[in-house]
């Protein structure tokens, strides 16, 4: 049962980091730097999680990167490009529509529901 609670936990969350992600992207961030703002907000993201996810978003042109050389380590920034502003705020929008409609659900529990 633990096996299949975590299951459905790490695809439920799967989602949910995306628009965790995005969301810290309006200014740059560099990949720790994004792991300490969402660990700070409640959210432990790998770092082994983080990176792909990171290239995907690229990819898909929702986030640009940029080296910083100026310090001695180099350092590659992310940002929201302006498309993925649009897309963020969409899905934002999105997910708060479909958090009250989960929530009034689960507020309201179901016929079937234990507890």
């Amino acid at each position: 049962m633990d096996d299949l609670k975590n299951s459905l936990a790490t695809e439920l969350r799967r989602g949910t980091l995306t628009l965790a992600v995005l969301s810290q992207l309006g200014t740059p961030q560099y990949g720790y730097s994004l792991v300490q703002l969402l660990e700070k907000s409640g959210i432990d993201i790998d770092q082994s999680t983080l990176y792909p996810l990171l290239r995907r978003l690229e990819k898909r042109e929702l986030v640009t990167s940029s080296w910083d050389k100026s310090e001695n380590r180099p350092r590659k920034y992310y940002v929201l490009s302006e498309y993925g502003h649009e897309i963020y705020l969409q899905l934002k929008e999105e997910w708060i529509e479909n958090s009250k409609v989960l929530y009034k659900l689960l507020e309201g529990g179901g016929k079937n529901e234990s507890d």
